[in-house]
């Protein structure tokens, strides 16, 4: 027993060392997500008290991961994790649909706060059709299936909002856009859930809907496709007039289209499809510009049969490439499996080195948040100490705003009774592509070069406008690098201050 724990302790650290060595370049922008669910019961009847403090140790945890960015659950079934005037509050929430937490807050209100004062992006995600899952045995009087169950059709035990409504597509507008206009967010996120996931013998029933609704379309397939893709876009425009910085992205079901069902476009693949099954064409939304990122939820294995990891990322790195492409990553599947080259390893390195080879992929959506935190296979300490150990500012979305906001002004060290403080100023802003949200400072020491593309110097990213500062007494002198950034992380020029520490 005395040998084997040195030698245990010896085969750790190397495999640490290998995959440090193996861990991907230091990027500066990225996309680092997580989705906060809630349809797992995680937060069911908490109470507000502790479901505060849980989602306060899943922030802090996942902030010192890497993570800058939050997916957060807001409206499973048409409810709501937030103050509604349009829905019910969830289940999920407080045990049962329609009733108010208790003592009263706003979890998304809360979590605006929380996220932006870690630097971190927060993106409300719905589920837009479902309006009740399997599990779910009551409804509130005032949900939208009591109110108006013409609007609805029932499959498998779900409820869902027909999609070939066009009153079902303004009502998901209005209630986004109450959400959007009320709440600081950075992003309106949907899953995979359009049409129903099929089950085999059980038609969807929407006969009489393609009667009224069909707009001369002749395949039923195409018709329900053009249905979400008119969705999509009343959607994205609904979004971006209420508030043009806030990204609006869909987390699409991981395969497209088989090979065998489009030779030319389709996957070297064999499971269910977007396209074909769940009437999404995610590849329209994206070569249109109706949405400003897409995450495909690749879950599976490298190796797997009919879903390898390895084909599906470089397809949608080809084919996906129109709007910035972060991929959604199963921390438990990832840890479950042997890297196929290397037995005595998982597969997360090997899946983080496809990232890097992927000239077209721009970051990582981790599902679920919880799985990191609890460190799963050694998952979220990886992250911390190796691939996300220095921060990243969020990609570029040029598209939506070019343009880099004024520099912070007035940047001064200052003694204060709570220790040495960096300050700065906001600048002046006229527009809402002017407006700084955040702060980045950099560290480097005497004789370093300042380099603000070197990642590696990013000391904090911040809302504040102040920073504090390690003091030690020793003497030393460093340049501290203080840039703004606007809400679509344009970055402004440098402004340098010498201190003493």
């Amino acid at each position: 027993m005395k040998l084997l724990v040195p030698r245990l302790a010896c085969l750790i650290c190397l495999l640490f060392f290998s995959e440090l060595l193996s861990a991907q370049s230091i990027k500066k922008r990225e996309f680092r997500g997580a989705w906060i669910q809630c349809v797992n019961g995680q937060f069911q009847g908490m109470g507000t008290e502790r479901m505060q403090q849980t989602l306060t140790a899943q922030l802090n945890e996942l902030q010192r991961d890497g993570v800058n960015a939050i997916i957060f659950q807001v409206r499973p079934e048409c409810d709501a994790l937030y103050q509604s005037s349009y829905e019910p509050w969830s289940r999920f929430l407080t045990g049962q649909q329609g009733r108010a937490p208790q003592p009263y807050w706003d979890p998304l209100a809360w979590m605006v706060t929380e996220c932006h004062k870690r630097g971190m992006e927060i993106h409300a995600w719905i589920n837009p059709y479902r309006a009740k899952t399997k599990t779910t045995t009551a409804l509130a009087a005032n949900h939208i299936a009591i109110q108006h169950p013409e609007r609805v059709f029932n499959y498998d035990g779900q409820l869902i909002l027909n999609p070939a409504l066009p009153e079902n597509r303004e009502y998901i507008c209005r209630v986004v856009n109450d959400i959007v206009r009320r709440y600081d967010i950075d992003g309106m996120h949907m899953d995979d859930y359009f049409y129903p996931y099929p089950v085999a013998g059980l038609p969807i029933p929407d006969d009489r809907e393609y009667q009224l609704y069909n707009n001369g379309i002749r395949d039923r397939g195409d018709w329900r496709r053009d249905n979400v893709n008119v969705f999509v876009k009343q959607l994205s425009d609904s979004i971006h007039a209420a508030k043009p910085w806030v990204k609006f992205g869909v987390s699409p079901f991981g395969i497209y289209r088989n090979k065998r069902n489009d030779p030319a476009n389709g996957s070297d693949t064999g499971g269910l499809q977007n396209y074909d099954d769940l009437y999404a064409d995610v590849l329209l939304w994206i070569n249109n510009g109706w949405i400003d990122y897409c995450v495909p939820q690749i879950y599976w294995q490298i190796g797997h049969p009919t879903a390898d990891y390895k084909t599906l990322i470089a397809w949608w790195n080809k084919y996906a490439s129109g709007r910035p492409l972060f991929i959604g990553e199963d921390i438990d599947r990832t840890v479950k499996y042997a890297d196929p080259a290397n037995s005595n390893a998982h597969q997360m390195g090997a899946k983080y080195r496809l990232h890097d080879q992927m000239g077209h992929v721009g970051g990582t959506v981790l599902w679920y948040a919880k799985a990191a935190v609890d460190n799963t296979g050694n998952y979220g300490s990886m992250l911390r100490d190796v691939y996300w150990k220095y921060p990243a500012l969020q990609p570029r979305m040029p598209f939506i705003d070019d343009k880099a906001p004024k520099a912070p002004k007035g940047v001064k060290p200052v003694w204060t009774p709570d220790g040495y403080v960096l300050f700065w100023t906001a600048p002046k802003a006229k527009k809402w592509n002017d407006e700084v949200a955040r702060y980045v400072v950099y560290r480097f020491a005497k004789g370093e070069k300042v380099n603000v593309d070197d990642a590696s110097k990013i000391v904090a990213v911040t809302s504040n406008t102040w920073y504090k500062l390690p003091f030690a007494n020793s003497n030393k002198k460093y340049t501290y690098v203080v840039t703004a950034l606007d809400r679509m992380s344009n970055e402004s020029k440098s402004v340098k201050k010498k201190v003493k520490l």
